[in-house]
């Protein structure tokens, strides 16, 4: 019988795994936010319905629910665009490639308090690492 064990991965290995797989998290998040989004939508419009307003003494002025939507398309590109950019990052650092791309989706990550700025300060300090950028395959 052989008692040697296994050779344990690097530390920068399972931290790039782990990153991914709170990349792919992340993204899911972004899902759930567009979900919610598309409810609050639909149960905004059915308030501002005009049919609602008809036998009130001060319905919302015309345009009102205008904003909103302009609101909720804006959340929305910008969710979307978090859920596919964290996808790709997610896929990049499990393959090791598009070093600019984890860093970039990383920052715009910070802004999104508090999870994603966890998630960002982590992977922008795991992929500067010497050794971790040096594994990069762009």
């Amino acid at each position: 019988m052989d008692n040697t064990t296994p050779p344990l991965p690097a530390p920068s290995e399972d931290h790039l795994r782990l990153l991914s797989v709170f990349h792919y998290i992340f993204a899911g998040f972004a899902l759930l936010g567009m979900g919610f989004l598309a409810l609050h939508y639909g149960l905004m419009s059915q308030m501002m319905d005009n049919a609602n307003w008809q036998n009130q003494a001060n319905p919302p002025p015309e345009g009102f629910f205008g904003f909103f939507v302009w609101f909720y398309a804006a959340m929305g590109l910008m969710l979307l665009l978090g859920l596919v950019l964290n996808l790709f990052a997610a896929r990049s650092l499990r393959a090791r490639r598009h070093w600019m791309l984890c860093a970039v989706v990383a920052g715009l990550n910070c802004l999104q308090v508090p999870v994603g700025t966890v998630l960002g300060v982590f992977t922008l300090v795991v992929i500067n690492r010497a050794d971790v950028r040096a594994s990069f395959r762009d």
